[in-house]
């Protein structure tokens, strides 16, 4: 998340690369665009001055040049234009114009790779009849030449690159419009940590006094004090936001076991909630145990929320390849449709007529963004239930000896 502020921060930078390579863009074609131009034209000068000789001998009388220039001109210039051409006579026999082969090529490789170029240039174009003097016939095969293939892909080169330069500018701007979502949320969050904090030190007090008046039970006083922590334990979640948070070595299957004992204190007394773990005992994980429950808590209320207060709730621990270990959890709920799989984790989506739909959506930024891991929907079916589940990076306990009570722990 607080990448995503550095490129807020940065908006105006992106702003800048971009319309330097636009401007860059444009520079290359507008010169690449003038060279073309320049070589057609020296074409065009080519075939004036050829027709321009042709003219002297039509009206000029006392021309006795050899009319042969003609065809020697019409060669160079063709050799020049680099148009590879292929003549076949009645008898097969070829001769070939404007093709080079590198040194050291044999006859039969040359005769290969020209039969190859004569099957081609059939295919592009049509063959021109030559009609000799003695009633003889050839024809004549020809590859476009190179600036006629440069003028052809030329554009799709150039709208490709737009494409390209485009989409780069669509992901800038997007991280820009997320990350000023994200510096939303960040004060939001900083803001009601800090509004819950004056009513908590009140409440502190209140529980306090109860504890010392001895006609009030002391059990009330408990279960207030239980409440109280929650409520602290909240606001330094909220307060988290925007920052890295510290990952340490927990007991997973611990973890969430105690926090399902709190949770299922508080929620419908018709939803049964059971924790399988199938991971071997004190297995542990990097995780910062006041986030992580955080997400769990979330994908429990929106669980018992889909169940509408009745049902099962099912919190599955399983060991997976990779050194993975995955926490799925599964309700008995009305399940989500296809069309909506790919909307439940984004800000603003629910299907509750209160809330403001960003419970999953911490909870995937939580699980992907601070603990390396993934959240996602595993399987849902309209009308039986949906499972939701985390995969995280299981974390190498040392097999050295170790005093009672400590452990040595490396993380994976």
């Amino acid at each position: 998340m607080l990448k995503s502020l550095d490129i807020y921060g940065q908006r105006n930078t992106l702003k800048i690369v971009v319309a330097l390579n636009l401007l860059l863009v444009g520079t290359a074609s507008l010169l690449y665009t003038n060279r073309l131009v320049e070589r057609l034209e020296e074409r065009e000068e080519n075939y004036v001055r050829l027709y321009a000789k042709a003219l002297i001998h039509v009206y000029d009388e006392k021309s006795n040049e050899d009319m042969t220039f003609i065809t020697n001109e019409i060669i160079f210039i063709n050799a020049k234009n680099q148009v590879p051409t292929i003549y076949v006579d009645e008898t097969n026999k070829i001769s070939v114009h404007n093709f080079t082969f590198p040194p050291g090529t044999s006859d039969e490789e040359i005769n290969s790779s020209l039969e190859e170029e004569l099957a081609e240039m059939k295919k592009e174009h049509q063959a021109i009849v030559v009609e000799m003097a003695n009633k003889q016939r050839g024809y004549i095969y020809y590859h476009n030449s190179t600036l006629l293939m440069q003028l052809r892909f030329f554009p799709y080169v150039q709208l490709a690159v737009m494409i390209a330069l485009g989409f780069l500018a669509y992901l800038a701007f997007s991280s820009a419009r997320r990350a000023e979502q994200n510096r939303v949320w960040v004060g939001l969050a900083k803001e009601t940590a800090h509004q819950l904090g004056t009513p908590l030190s009140s409440l502190m007090a209140w529980v306090e006094y109860f504890r010392s008046d001895p006609a009030i039970d002391q059990s009330i006083a408990d279960e207030i004090e239980k409440d109280v922590n929650r409520l602290e334990t909240i606001a330094s979640r909220f307060s988290s936001i925007g920052s890295i948070p510290t990952l340490k070595n927990e007991d997973l299957a611990e973890t969430v076991q105690h926090f399902v004992a709190y949770l299922e204190k508080r929620i419908s007394t018709k939803v049964t909630m059971k924790v399988e773990s199938l991971i071997p005992e004190g297995k542990q994980v990097m995780i910062n145990k006041l986030l992580f429950e955080w997400v769990i808590e979330n994908i429990c209320k929106n669980a018992v929320d889909a169940m509408k207060g009745v049902g099962k709730l099912t919190i599955r621990i399983l060991p997976l390849p990779r050194n993975e270990i995955a926490i799925d959890i599964t309700d008995t709920g009305k399940g989500i449709g296809k069309s909506n799989l790919q909307q439940v984790f984004n800000p603003g989506y629910s299907t509750k007529k209160r809330g403001w739909g960003l419970g999953l959506t911490l909870a995937k930024r939580i699980i992907e963004e601070y603990h390396n891991g993934r959240l996602f929907v595993k399987s849902s079916e309209v009308g039986k239930g949906t499972t939701f589940r985390i995969l995280l990076r299981e974390s190498v306990v040392s097999q050295e000896p170790v005093p009672e009570g400590e452990k040595t722990i490396k993380s994976a």
